[in-house]
């Protein structure tokens, strides 16, 4: 008897799903109208059954390739792909969207989605982030296209996050090369943090260990006016502290002070002060 009732449900979800030429699942085809397909996937979306309401925003698209339902089922889909963690499906089908409907009200959220789906996919900073700079490039289109909509709001956040996270990958590796001697490397690692992701949480720490690297070569002359503009941008921060302590073990303390009430008697308000120290000094 459990055998047979075994068979019996077997062939029961053999008729509510079948399988596509690659193996994505589908729905049995059963033909319905659009609208009620539509609304089968949107309840199943609002049990957060994303599988089965995949399934039925697929359907609609199969069923009634150019409705007006197919296309708001294609981004559905998109958001229940998402919303299951199948990423890259997720890209996927929001890039589809654009490509059939790039004048569509709903356009902006497709591009959206595609900037959160690599978003969510970023890893540690001492894993590979390629998908940090795909985060960031999908995140700047939203800006770039829609500025004044609330999906460029959040992504603008997003946006100071991958910044932050590209820095803090950089610092990484430039602090492996400091540790280990590799001071010119480790000065070209800084320095990109410093020209690339000025705005983020890095750039003080970049520029003490710009100090060290330019110290440890002998090149106090350098060192002395990086760390000038450590003190004039962050003089209360710890790594204006570390700095000072560093050249004043070498006899420098003073220079550096002097470099620094130099640099803010030539301060005029154009442009931040430290970009323009920077591209004067590098």
């Amino acid at each position: 008897m459990r055998k047979i009732l075994s068979v019996l449900l077997l062939a029961s979800l053999a008729l509510t799903v079948g399988c596509g030429s690659k193996g994505k699942k589908k729905l049995a085809y059963v033909e319905r109208p659009a609208e009620k397909i539509y609304l089968q996937g949107y309840d199943r979306l609002q049990r957060k059954d994303w599988a089965r309401a995949v399934l039925f925003f697929d359907e609609v698209e199969r069923q009634h390739p150019y409705s007006v339902w197919a296309r708001r089922a294609m981004l559905m889909a998109a958001y229940a792909n998402y919303q299951a963690k199948k990423y890259n499906d997720a890209i996927d089908v929001a890039q589809r969207y654009i490509a059939l409907h790039p004048g569509s009200r709903s356009a902006p959220y497709a591009y959206y989605l595609i900037g959160v789906s690599h978003y969510d996919q970023i890893l540690d900073v001492g894993r590979d982030q390629s998908e940090t700079k795909l985060a960031l490039d999908a995140l700047r289109q939203v800006v770039r296209r829609f500025p004044n909509s609330a999906y460029a709001r959040d992504a603008r956040l997003k946006i100071d996050l991958t910044l932050d996270q590209l820095a803090g990958k950089d610092m990484t590796i430039g602090r492996w090369y400091l540790k280990r001697g590799y001071n010119l490397a480790a000065i070209s690692r800084f320095h990109h943090v410093i020209d690339n992701y000025q705005t983020t949480t890095h750039t003080p720490e970049a520029l003490h260990r710009l100090v060290e690297a330019y110290v440890r070569l002998g090149v106090m002359d350098e060192a002395v006016q990086v760390a000038a503009v450590l003190g004039y941008n962050y003089p209360g921060s710890q790594w204006y502290a570390d700095s000072y302590r560093l050249l004043a073990k070498y006899g420098a303390a003073n220079a550096m002070v002097s470099a620094d009430d130099d640099a803010k008697k030539k301060h005029k308000h154009k442009g931040s002060f430290f970009s323009r120290t920077w591209r004067r000094l590098f």
